[in-house]
């Protein structure tokens, strides 16, 4: 572990005046800080932070290996790796005098608590830290607060999930208590798939590359399904951007989503998922730093799916701030570096610049990708503002089951949404076999 560097001690002759001291830059220690939230880490800098990294984990999870810029390691002024004392870690972390501990992934939430609570800093406590990772647990602490939720099962034995499921009827949900996006779910039509999705889960390795401690069965929820992506300050909530999933059934997935749709402040059920949101930061004590919940908008109104007290995945803050010209990354940074700030504008109105969609494509085949013949086709649509490409030529090819799994996520964004929807389904219409060129015989080669 590297100290941060220090400036050499002047001479005495060239001693400046003791008001021209600089003073070394304020420490942000962000836990599990990876690709996907480096944009946070580079704010904090750019707000004249040093930033220091905390792995919570021995061993970078096999998920983001290899997704990091090497330019990236400049960036921070230290990384710090957990190995299982936290009394030894919290040393570490405290010599190099944070201002704060924030969450950089899922899978820091509960160190990023015990870190900030053990010194002293804005925390969100560990009352509750435990159900801010754990999908049971959730629903349960909701469900105390007088929320609405979805009926559910921890699971711990075969016989009784599939008796829970004859009674309760219908479709039901069986995942891991501790992962995130679409990792370990399955959709259960009958209680003999119940049974099979819970021996599949229980016990197997998760995205992090961890096992999975315990299972979850929960009912299905029958309606759209939103994003709602928050920041808090003591308490204090600010929505900074809503999306609307559109889903697919493919290579034998159900509700695979294959795009988000930005939802306008004006949108009639804004209003209501944004209370729930709050609500549910509220029964989890929650009451600083960004969350990102998975609401489903049912016939009987709002129900969580699943939240994540940490910023949300696939670049989205990138395109809230192109469509509101805000996102979960600015007002962040501005929660912790100037709170005062922040809640002088916690309820500021929102105004859209642009509409904006992100579409995930999906992949039907897998081999050694040769290229993608209709890229072109993407490329001249009306609304088109920019394409993230996942699996270049000559790389594999997977095919697309989850969300680590996309081969190419497009941006669409026009200050008219009826172009967006349009263009948006156009790219849904040009996704397919036709779209991906594979190496004859390649299918069966090893990833």
């Amino acid at each position: 572990m590297t100290p941060l560097a220090e400036s050499p001690s002047p001479s005495v002759a060239e001693s400046p005046s003791p008001s021209a001291v600089v003073s070394p830059p304020p420490v942000v220690v962000m836990v599990d800080v990876y690709a996907p939230t480096m944009r946070l880490a580079r704010a904090f800098a750019d707000a004249g932070c040093a930033v220091v990294r905390l792995r919570s984990t021995p061993e970078v999870p096999a998920v983001y290996r290899g997704h990091d810029d090497p330019a990236a390691e400049a960036l921070f002024a230290d990384t710090v790796v957990h190995a299982g004392d936290l009394e030894v870690t919290t040393k570490a972390v405290a010599a190099h005098a944070p201002v704060a501990v924030v969450t950089g992934g899922e899978l820091g939430v509960e160190l990023a608590d015990r870190l900030s609570e053990a010194l002293g800093l804005t925390s969100n406590g560990t009352g509750r830290s435990a159900a801010r990772r754990d999908k049971y647990l959730q629903i349960e602490a909701l469900r105390a607060a007088g929320l609405p939720t979805a009926r559910q099962l921890l699971v711990t034995d075969a016989d009784e999930l599939a008796d829970w499921h004859r009674g309760l009827g219908g479709r039901v949900v069986v995942k891991p208590v501790r992962s995130a996006g679409n990792d370990g779910v399955f959709f259960c039509d009958t209680p003999q798939e119940s049974v099979s999705a819970y021996r599949a889960v229980a016990g197997a390795r998760n995205l992090f590359s961890q096992c999975n401690e315990a299972v979850v069965a929960q009912e299905y929820l029958a309606g759209v399904e939103y994003v709602v992506n928050t920041v808090s300050r003591d308490g204090r909530h600010r929505a900074t951007d809503v999306w609307r999933y559109a889903k697919i059934d493919a290579n034998g997935v159900r509700d695979r989503i294959c795009a988000a749709v930005l939802v306008p402040p004006a949108a009639p059920e804004r209003d209501t998922l944004v209370r729930y949101a709050a609500q549910v930061l509220d029964a989890l004590d929650v009451r600083h730093g960004p969350a990102h919940h998975e609401i489903m908008l049912t016939a009987g109104g709002p129900r969580l799916v699943e939240v994540g007290v940490r910023l949300c995945g696939a670049d989205t803050a990138a395109q809230a701030l192109l469509a509101l010209g805000e996102s979960q990354v600015e007002r962040t940074v501005q929660a912790y570096l100037d709170p005062a700030a922040f809640l002088a504008g916690v309820d500021a109105p929102q105004q859209v610049g642009t509409h904006v969609a992100m579409a995930f494509l999906t992949s039907p085949v897998t081999g050694v990708l040769r290229g993608y013949p209709l890229l072109d086709r993407v490329r001249e649509l009306e609304s088109l503002h920019e394409i993230h490409v996942g699996v270049r030529p000559g790389q594999r090819l997977p095919l697309t089951v989850d969300d680590t799994t996309e081969p190419m996520m497009v941006v669409l964004a026009h200050p008219r949404p009826e172009v967006v929807e349009r263009d948006l389904a156009t790219v849904g219409w040009l996704d397919g076999h036709g779209f991906y060129d594979v190496e004859p015989g390649s299918a069966g080669e090893p990833a």
